[in-house]
């Protein structure tokens, strides 16, 4: 984009777990090393509750999947490059109307949009994720229904929910959804529950069903005495008016000035944790509700992209149908930008 280009309308999604891996080794330091002052209150903050400083993970010599991924230091390692990303956004050339997220990112979103002070929303995503860590309870797996052209192969989804439904009725068996994709659903269980559906579906696209390294069984009720501590934990005061629109993962839209912080938090530490994440209905309402011009997909990492173009094929958004016909669309003018990607952040930082 050059800076004769016309200001755009976006909307702004926040990744999740998983995100930050060998690839991303160096994140912070590569785009954000101006930001020392925040990255040292964000270090003081880890300091305090005895963990690994942010600027420490992110510049180690090299990346370590035990250390990198654990939901303690990876919650809060994702949050600091997207939010530092958040505000590296030209708004001289991008107005942006919302603010949604994928999972942990709903905790990033708050407080891009302000609902979460600097300091609160690093407090409550390193709490969350070092309360997942410390219990560990269960795990998670992903599987499509979708094709590799991304068109729904029919049935499908019906036929994963009645399996899931199956196992989880089995004596000593939890398995449920966890988060819809778009075009893939996670799954979360005990072992016993994933077990029994990597060993009853069949392999599809050479990879799936794939066990996701380090997750535990988030949004399920497995999750509850994680919901319960965080509660605990986690104030009212932390929580304030955003200051703009947000899009949860039922696809309530919570709006400036007219908020319920109460029932914000309540969500935010009850049903959120506890049932399932629709990314898919996210981001089809702030398409619909709010018509962006682009999606902006913070960083880091660059597998939420698909995702989101997953979901819009879903939604039905300007017509497109499959994977091909979206890259079309992509090509001709960007629908979806990923900062992790480098062509596409220098379109979004300028």
């Amino acid at each position: 984009m050059n800076r004769t280009a016309p200001r755009q309308n976006a909307i702004v999604v926040a990744p999740g777990r998983g995100t930050y891996n060998r690839e991303e080794l160096g994140y912070l330091a590569r785009h954000h090393g101006h930001r020392a002052d925040m990255l040292a209150r964000f270090d003081c903050y880890r300091m305090t509750q005895g963990q690994a400083m942010v600027s420490e993970l992110d510049g180690a010599a090299r990346f370590s999947g035990l250390t990198h991924t654990r939901g303690d230091n990876a919650s809060a390692l994702i949050h600091a490059c997207a939010y530092a990303d958040f505000l590296a956004i030209d708004r001289n050339r991008f107005d942006i109307l919302g603010v949604t997220g994928n999972s942990m990112g709903w905790y990033i979103a708050l407080a891009c949009a302000g609902a979460l002070d600097l300091m609160g929303g690093l407090e409550v995503v390193n709490t969350m994720g070092t309360l997942m860590h410390d219990h560990m309870i269960g795990g998670q797996l992903i599987y499509p229904f979708v094709d590799e052209d991304w068109r729904l192969i029919p049935g499908e989804r019906a036929r994963i929910e009645a399996q899931l439904a199956a196992i989880d009725a089995r004596p000593g068996h939890m398995l449920a959804l966890s988060i819809d994709l778009g075009g893939m659903l996670v799954i979360a269980g005990n072992e016993a529950g994933l077990a029994a559906f990597e060993a009853g579906m069949p392999v599809v696209q050479k990879r799936f069903p794939m066990r996701l390294p380090g997750h535990a069984g988030f949004h399920t009720r497995l999750q509850a005495p994680v919901a319960a501590e965080g509660r605990a934990r986690l104030g009212a005061g932390l929580f304030g008016q955003p200051g703009m629109p947000l899009v949860d993962g039922r696809g309530a839209i919570w709006r400036p000035r007219s908020t319920d912080t109460g029932a914000l938090r309540d969500y935010t530490l009850g049903h959120q944790v506890i049932q399932p994440y629709d990314f898919a209905t996210a981001i089809r309402v702030t398409a619909r509700e709010f018509m962006p011009d682009v999606f902006i997909v913070l960083g880091p990492g660059t597998t939420l992209g698909g995702a989101v173009a997953q979901s819009l094929l879903a939604a039905n958004w300007r017509g497109l149908a499959g994977k091909a016909a979206f890259k079309a669309a992509q090509d001709a003018a960007a629908l979806v930008l990923s900062m992790g990607m480098a062509d596409q952040r220098t379109m979004v930082t300028g």
